[in-house]
């Protein structure tokens, strides 16, 4: 007889109901079963009923300092307490954590930060041997996943191309998904929120019309279009899902993108300086009536689109050591696919939480071939 999952509870402290309700979906897709409370007093009393295994507290609440309401909470709670503030003369106070807190997190912030910064706290707390039955939709789940893959390596003039990916043990919505165009290459690189069967569909879906797109010019638009069709389904399963869409147009180097909420790409220069593209705009199903910007960077010979999932950032204590080590990791490798191993190398398999993709699209120097 198998045993039931360990269910985790968590708790939502917050009085801004737009922020409130985006911690709920994010913890939610997360495996939480989740609480709210809109100010601290109340809060306190919520933590003390439901005993949660997780906390998330804003230091700015309505009737009670949130440094306060953490201290109240630990003189009875054992929970993981992330803590929120948009008050960066706070963060000094914060730092120290010497309220008892476990970490903490500026606004604004991204789901997937709150999603690293979770996972790594709860990586503290191992859990048991999973049972046959959720083993069995597991390997339903990375077969589903495993699909969305490219079948056969692109080679596009001028270029040198690698893609790698590793499932974890809990299989989550990481994929990437490229072809080949007349002026270069389509790349799109996503992650569905949550683990298992359901985010390997929505992820399946996700790859279904991000490639109907890819007969228009307009990349804003296309993406937008594409975006609220994904949206439907993304709200019927209450979940979002990060992208990087991206057009590459080889004989200029030059490479549109659109960035929901993914914020894991960056710019490798060929003197090895590294720069990471900023988000232009919130994870497709999050907010209702969401628009995108679409920007573009130049590849000049040598340099390189680095796009990478954050299961190697969940390794990481902060964004910048990510980005750092992702640039001291690809700088100076012989090839698109060692680059893209070493990044690999970054989140060993018997580590990490999380799915780990990894794509890396290098100009080639003239006279040099892939």
């Amino acid at each position: 007889m198998s045993s039931m999952p360990e269910v985790r509870r968590a708790v939502v402290i917050e009085d801004d109901p737009d922020i409130r309700g985006l911690l709920v979906r994010v913890l939610v897709k997360q495996g939480f079963e989740v609480t709210q409370a809109g100010a601290g007093l109340p809060g306190v009393e919520e933590v003390r009923r439901a005993k949660p295994d997780l906390v998330t507290l804003d230091v700015n609440l309505p009737d009670v300092d949130g440094l306060e309401v953490c201290k109240l909470l630990r003189e009875f709670s054992d929970a993981f307490i992330v803590m929120l503030t948009a008050r960066t003369e706070e963060l000094d106070k914060l730092t120290g954590l010497d309220n008892g807190a476990d970490d903490y997190i500026s606004k604004p912030f991204s789901p997937r930060e709150l999603q690293s910064r979770i996972n790594a706290l709860f990586r503290r707390r191992r859990p048991g041997a999973a049972d046959p039955a959720a083993s069995s939709e597991l390997e339903r789940a990375t077969e589903v996943q495993q699909s969305l893959l490219p079948k056969e390596d692109v080679t596009v003039d001028g270029y040198d191309l690698a893609g790698v990916f590793r499932p974890s043990r809990s299989v989550g919505g990481d994929f990437y998904d490229w072809y080949r165009t007349p002026e270069g290459l389509h790349l799109t690189f996503a992650d569905a929120m949550g683990k298992g069967m359901g985010a390997a569909l929505i992820a399946a879906t996700v790859r279904a019309v991000m490639r109907s797109t890819g007969h228009r010019h307009d990349l804003d638009a296309a993406f937008a279009s594409a975006a609220a069709t994904i949206a439907a389904d993304l709200d019927s399963s209450n979940s979002f899902a990060t992208l990087f869409h991206a057009r590459l147009d080889a004989a200029s180097g030059v490479v549109s993108y659109v960035d929901a909420g993914h914020g894991l790409a960056l710019h490798l220069t060929a003197a090895g300086a590294m720069h990471r593209l900023p988000s232009g705009g919130p994870p497709v199903g999050a907010w209702a009536d969401s628009d995108w910007r679409q920007s573009a960077i130049g590849l000049a010979p040598g340099d390189a689109l680095v796009v990478v999932s954050d299961g190697v950032l969940d390794v990481f204590d902060s964004v910048e050591s990510f980005t750092r080590a992702v640039c001291s990791a690809a700088h100076g490798q012989a090839s698109a696919q060692s680059a893209s191993d070493a990044i690999m190398a970054l989140a060993p398999a018997e580590t990490a939480e999380d799915d780990v993709t990894v794509v890396v699209v290098r100009r080639l120097l003239e006279g040099s071939a892939a």
